[in-house]
């Protein structure tokens, strides 16, 4: 998956629940930069353990943000 469409994915997902992007970083446990980043591409392959913190933190399976 390209890192813009996962970042697609996880701030479709955020503004679907009603979150900030530092709410949901307080929820995964990363700062909010880090969440903008994802969100707009320029971090790319989070870890495992990020990806399935923000599944948790955003009520899906981690293979919704990767589908």
């Amino acid at each position: 998956m390209s890192p813009k469409r996962l970042g697609r994915v996880i701030k479709t997902l955020r503004e679907e629940k009603g979150l900030s992007q530092k709410a949901l970083a307080e929820r995964v446990g990363v700062t909010d930069a880090y969440i903008t980043m994802l969100e707009t591409g320029v971090r790319k392959n989070p870890s495992l353990a990020v990806l399935q913190r923000l599944a948790k933190a955003l009520g899906v399976p981690v293979t919704e943000l990767l589908g």
